[in-house]
């Protein structure tokens, strides 16, 4: 956690965090890449292993090339893997008028105004209106430790857990209070998520906010609650 500019306290996961993925991901990488480089005579004889026909190229190689091959491709794959944490990191900017949450290029901010409270769902940081809506809730590795005296030094409310933790109910089809296609939003949410199609299950978290439904998942299960909305713009059932 650090101070970038006057009243402004920023927090991601810093410069060792980038070190042990674009260092540590690598060599992890090559060293399992050689590890089964020297088992890929073995590999190749079960048929339910996977990558099948790269072990059985690796064992048709020369010991050197094969061990240069082998730590090659998988310290490459360590490479990707860093890239993607990198751009997934979750930068968070706090001081006493908004909260700046900036992911992989994507930015939003929350005004402190309409902000009731902030915690910690799991790996989720969640921004929650006084009408128990999510303005904001973004997963990322960041912990209580920093997060908290970030928000709290600016005035934030921390909430130690979700006021609306015992509304929710666990998502099935067919539910008669989930009305006006929620009940089919939540349905492709559900196969977003089974499927890791996480962008999806963002947009569709979002549709059913619309709706007055707030979801949260948990082992790629749903869970679902209603917030109570303005009469001039009904229920869940519209």
């Amino acid at each position: 956690m650090a101070a970038r500019e006057p009243g402004v306290v920023e927090v991601s996961g810093g410069a060792g965090e980038l070190v042990l993925m674009w260092a540590g991901f690598p060599l992890l990488g090559a060293g399992l890449g050689a590890a089964l480089t020297a088992a890929a005579g073995w590999l190749v004889d079960l048929p339910w292993f996977p990558f099948q026909g790269w072990f059985a190229l690796l064992t048709r190689l020369p010991g050197q090339r094969a061990y240069l091959a082998g730590a090659g491709v998988a310290a490459v794959v360590g490479l990707l893997t860093a890239y993607v944490g990198t751009r997934e990191r979750l930068h968070v900017s706090v001081d006493p008028t908004e909260v700046r949450l900036r992911r992989d290029g994507h930015r939003r901010v929350v005004a402190r105004s309409g902000v009731a409270g902030v915690l910690l769902d799991g790996k989720a940081l969640v921004l929650l209106a006084a009408d128990g809506r999510e303005l904001a809730r973004e997963k990322s590795d960041l912990d209580a430790r920093r997060l908290r005296p970030a928000f709290t030094a600016q005035g934030w409310p921390w909430l130690a857990q979700d006021p609306h933790r015992a509304a929710y109910r666990r998502w099935v089809p067919g539910l008669p209070e989930l009305t006006g296609g929620a009940d089919v939003l939540l349905g492709a949410r559900q196969r977003a998520v089974e499927h890791g199609r996480g962008t999806e299950a963002d947009e569709l978290r979002a549709e059913l906010a619309r709706l007055g439904v707030v979801v949260r998942d948990e082992r790629k299960r749903q869970y679902w609650r209603l917030v109570p909305r303005p009469a001039d713009r009904g229920g869940p059932g519209g």
